[in-house]
């Protein structure tokens, strides 16, 4: 990805020019999507949720990747896993090796295999099953060639030491400490290679330490940013597709020369999930 200036441009400062580069990304239709059982504080299952709406929202986020020049690949939804949609969980991509998803709760075990099959169908010769508990991107964030590594809830700290010496890219833990950001990208999303926004009161006072120590320019989030999923956000280099609520994190990304895209994903965040959690990204093979 293009190199661009990292430093928040201040009054009468111009904001860096901004390249996209196209991306394949990986996504599952909810056509078998519900919340009828409860494993992070957003699922609520005596609230009615709208197949049909999610389908239409999941479908516009689909639609605008492709009007903006990324690939989209599908993998078929299969029946009792609701969260499938959610394919962000599903595996890490780096350099065309694919690190598989081992899930925490019962009711998403049966993901991590379903989406490593379809890897190896697809012709990905690389691939681990892993030993300790992680949940794939929902975890583990590329920025450059750093792997930014969530821990707190879901994704063992053991299994940071395994990514890092599968793929052979530096790993930095990140302990989350909100159980309503559960995983690292509700909390931190990754816009270029050196730069982020996060909500800061999601992570331990040392994670909160690393993150400005590697990213001292970063977009920080406010509260209410973090409360409607606005860091489960997906970045290009350019554009950034956020929900369309997160107002002010649209007005710093805009502010610093990224072209925000709002999208409506409330259905789908009734289990927990946004813009991120719907992406993987397939990268170098």
């Amino acid at each position: 990805m293009p190199n661009t200036d990292t430093a928040g441009p201040g009054p009468g400062d111009r904001a860096p020019v901004r390249t996209a580069t196209p991306r394949r990304l990986l996504m599952c239709r909810p056509s078998h999507f519900d919340v009828h059982y409860s494993i992070n504080p957003w699922m609520h299952p005596e609230k009615p949720v709208d197949a049909g709406l999610a389908l239409a929202q999941w479908t516009r986020l689909r639609d605008l990747y492709r009007e903006l020049g990324h690939t989209v690949e599908e993998i078929d939804p299969l029946p009792g896993l609701p969260d499938m949609v959610f394919a962000a969980n599903g595996a890490t991509v780096i350099d065309g090796k694919v690190l598989g998803a081992r899930f925490r709760h019962a009711e998403r075990t049966a993901e991590g295999p379903a989406y490593l099959s379809w890897f190896r169908a697809q012709g990905f010769t690389e691939l681990l099953w892993p030993e300790h508990i992680n949940e794939g991107e929902g975890d583990y964030l590329l920025a450059g060639r750093r792997l930014l590594a969530g821990t707190g809830f879901r994704t063992d700290p053991r299994s940071h030491a395994e990514a890092q010496e599968f793929f052979g890219v530096p790993v930095t833990g990140l302990t989350l400490v909100d159980p309503e950001f559960y995983h690292l990208d509700t909390a931190l999303a990754v816009l270029s290679d050196d730069e982020v926004m996060y909500y800061p009161e999601a992570f331990t006072p040392g994670s909160r330490a690393v993150l400005r120590e590697l990213f001292p320019d970063a977009v920080l989030a406010t509260a209410e940013d973090a409360a409607v999923f606005g860091l489960n956000a997906f970045s290009d280099g350019r554009h950034v597709l956020l929900p369309e609520s997160a107002t002010h994190l649209t007005g710093e990304l805009r502010r610093r020369g990224f072209e925000p895209i709002g999208v409506d994903l409330t259905e789908l965040l009734k289990a927990g999930g946004s813009v991120k959690c719907c992406t993987l990204e397939l990268r170098g093979r």
